[in-house]
Order: C-alpha cells, then sequence, then structure tokens
C-alpha cells in the first residue's frame, strides 16, 4: 500500500522492503537513486553504517539519504534503518539473523556460548579499533580540565552515569547531567578549560550532536565516544574513540555495546589514574573511607 505521494507506508514494511524501495523507484530523484541502489545491493551492510558513511558510500550528501528517507515515507535514517530490519527478519524467516545469533531452535548451552562470543567479538574490535594516540590526547584533556561533564540520553546516558560514577572515585571535577534540557543548558556554559564527554552509539542522536555543536561553540573540548568515525556527532568534536559492537536498528542498547564501551571507560580511567598517581590516589583512598561505615 502507498500513501497520496507514493511513498511507502508503515504498513509496508512487515512485507518485502526492499521490492516496495524498487517499485517507487521513478519517484527518485537522480542523488536518491544512487541511495536506493545502493540499499538494495547492500542491505545488510548499511544496517551497520552512519548516514554519513553511507551519503559518502552512495557518494551523495546527508541530505540526499535523508531526503531519500523521506520519499520513502518514513520521518528519517534511523527509522528507515528499523524498517528494513524489521522487513529483514520477516523475509528471512530467522530471527537471529541480523546478530548471527539467537535462533528460535537454539538450546540454552548454545545461547550462552552465542551471547560469549557476541560479546567477546565486540571487545576485540574495539581493542583494534583503538587509536592509542587518541586516547592519549583524551586523558591529557581530561587531566587538564577544570571540569569534565558527560553527557548521553537514553542507554548512552545510563553509560554515562556509570562512567561518571567510576571517576567520581577518584577526580571530584567530574559530573553527569540527565535532564536533555539541562544538558544541553551546561554544554553553552562551558569553557575552554572544560572537558565534555559525549557518548552516542549511532552518533546521529539529535539531542546529543547538539551537546556536542554547543560544547565545541564555547571552547571545550569534546570527547567522543561512537561506533562510526564519520557520523553527525564527530563533526564536532576533537577525539573520538571507537566502540567496537555491532548493533543492530532493533538492539538499542544492547549489552555488547554496553561492554565495549566500558571498556574504553575502563581505559580511559585507568591510563587518567596513571598519570594522575598521587592525586587519584588520594582522592581514591578518601572515597572509599566515606562509605565503609555503609557495609556491613
Amino acid at each position: 500500500m502507498s500513501d497520496r505521494t507514493g511513498g511507502i507506508t508503515m504498513a509496508d514494511t512487515q512485507a518485502d522492503f526492499i521490492g516496495k524501495i524498487r517499485s517507487a523507484y521513478n519517484q527518485f530523484t537522480r542523488a536518491e537513486k544512487k541511495v536506493a541502489d545502493y540499499i538494495t545491493e547492500h542491505p545488510r551492510e548499511m544496517l551497520f553504517m552512519s548516514i554519513t558513511e553511507l551519503a559518502d558510500a552512495c557518494g551523495v550528501g546527508e541530505t540526499s539519504v535523508f531526503r531519500f528517507c523521506r520519499t520513502v515515507g518514513l520521518g528519517g535514517y534511523q527509522e528507515f534503518k528499523m524498517q528494513l530490519s524489521l522487513s529483514m527478519r520477516d523475509t528471512d524467516g530467522e530471527a537471529g539473523a541480523l546478530t548471527g545469533a539467537i535462533l528460535p531452535e537454539d538450546d540454552l548451552a548454545a545461547v550462552v556460548q552465542k551471547v560469549l562470543q557476541v560479546n567477546q567479538r565486540a571487545l576485540s574490535e574495539t581493542a583494534a579499533l583503538l587509536d592509542v594516540d587518541a586516547l592519549a590526547k583524551a586523558v591529557a584533556f581530561m587531566s587538564a580540565a577544570r571540569r569534565i561533564t558527560f553527557f548521553g540520553v537514553g542507554a548512552s546516558l545510563v553509560a554515562a552515569q556509570k562512567a561518571a560514577d567510576k571517576f567520581m572515585r577518584i577526580e571530584p571535577k567530574v559530573r553527569c547531567v540527565n535532564d536533555a534540557h539541562a544538558q544541553a543548558m551546561v554544554a553553552s556554559t562551558l569553557g575552554p578549560e572544560d572537558v565534555a564527554v559525549v557518548i552516542s552509539y549511532s552518533g546521529s542522536t539529535k539531542d546529543t550532536n547538539a551537546v556536542a555543536q554547543l560544547a565545541q561553540a564555547t571552547g571545550a573540548k569534546v570527547i567522543a565516544i561512537t561506533r562510526f568515525h564519520k557520523s553527525p556527532l564527530t563533526e564536532f568534536t576533537d577525539v573520538t574513540l571507537l566502540c567496537g559492537a555491532n548493533e543492530s536498528p532493533l538492539q538499542g542498547g544492547s549489552s555488547s555495546a554496553d561492554i565495549s564501551q566500558s571498556f574504553l571507560f575502563d581505559l580511559l580511567y585507568t591510563e587518567y589514574y596513571r598519570k594522575n598517581w598521587e592525586k587519584c590516589s588520594e582522592i581514591n583512598r578518601r572515597t572509599s573511607q566515606s562509605v565503609l561505615n555503609k557495609l556491613y
């Protein structure tokens, strides 16, 4: 079923989504046809690409990708990936087709091994992607900072809170802001002496990217924890650290993404502690002692 503009409606997404794209091909502009061609030839690959990476692969601008999504009747790139993901799961007849992992017929022992493999692979890929110079630069920025603020929304906010809690044990200049509006206000009041650590798996979250842009405009150093080297977020960052977990549009906040981000936080924490040993050791002693009477 198509809407009045010829786009693909939400009801169509449970059917052959690729087929619907092909049927709407004559509605696309020349640039949109390049996007359609790439998606129909590489549907699985594009599920794990940022909008910037897809635009580069197609030889078009990000605006053309967004317009393509609107032409097929969807609100944006993330919604398009989600609907394509749903369609591929249905047409493949494999519940685990996108993850390469869990299938309905698997027994519990197989599930344990597959989840283990996914998480181990996420750690290995994160280590392989790690730019040691970028990590050292991030630690140097954090060490020199007047204040370090962690930002994120949704599942990334949980990661930001965990990271801030970890650093608060050794460094009092750390904070995490929860509310999206408050994040924007705090980001706008940062300065050249401050560091913003921005967490976004996709790099395409509007609130998070707005925070990074506001922080950059104040002269603050912006460190990104993200999956994609090229994304709307990385346009506003000074340092980018990549997490290695592949997460489909239907796996938001997956444990493998969380594990890979936690690995990066552990590296930042450990190197920060090592570089600021005397100060951090004393603060760690005091914070540990402060909660002793709360334990049996």
